[in-house]
């Protein structure tokens, strides 16, 4: 598909809905009153989260449109308006997709034990971006550490020498 003819058509909804049935990310090409329709951005969204960066700041806070959308690319969180960000069944469908949501999260959902620990199960390393209180938690220590080892540098002085923790970054040897 030409981009021309895309932008030609930027006012066509009929058009559009099947340019992004094919290809979400030819959103940007659609004209502002078509980013701000939610039929239609929702239709992009199915078929390229990343379709959100697109959108109209409206939808950026419309929740259904950021359910789909996460479904698809958890990491397009970013793109999400404040409010979003910290709403913990948005936040919590992102990092089932990308761990590294967390840093994009508000201060409070960085402090919630089911979303950090959602987060560090697919990317441990993000564990960096967890409240000081979860990085002492044995149990978001133990599920990022197990993910990637490099997440230990960032848990709790007190967890480093636990036995559990231990075993995990130097597993004992069978002789």
């Amino acid at each position: 598909m030409e981009i021309e003819q895309v932008k030609e058509n930027s006012n066509d909804k009929e058009k559009f809905i099947e340019y992004v049935k094919e290809d979400g990310l030819l959103l940007e090409w659609a004209s502002p009153e078509l980013q701000d329709d939610k039929e239609l951005v929702l239709e992009a969204v199915k078929c390229d989260g990343g379709a959100l960066e697109f959108a109209s700041d409206r939808l950026k806070d419309d929740k259904d449109v950021l359910l789909v959308a996460v479904e698809v690319k958890g990491w397009v969180l970013c793109y999400a308006s404040e409010t979003l960000r910290d709403d913990k069944d948005v936040v919590l469908k992102a990092a089932k997709r990308d761990g590294q949501i967390l840093y994009y999260v508000s201060q409070k959902l960085r402090d919630d034990k089911d979303v950090v620990l959602e987060a560090v199960t697919n990317k441990g390393i993000i564990l960096k971006y967890a409240s000081k209180r979860l990085r002492a938690d044995k149990d978001v220590a133990i599920a990022a550490i197990k993910q990637n080892k490099k997440a230990f540098s960032y848990i709790s002085d007190e967890l480093k020498s636990d036995e559990d923790v231990q075993n995990i970054i130097n597993p004992p040897t069978d002789v």
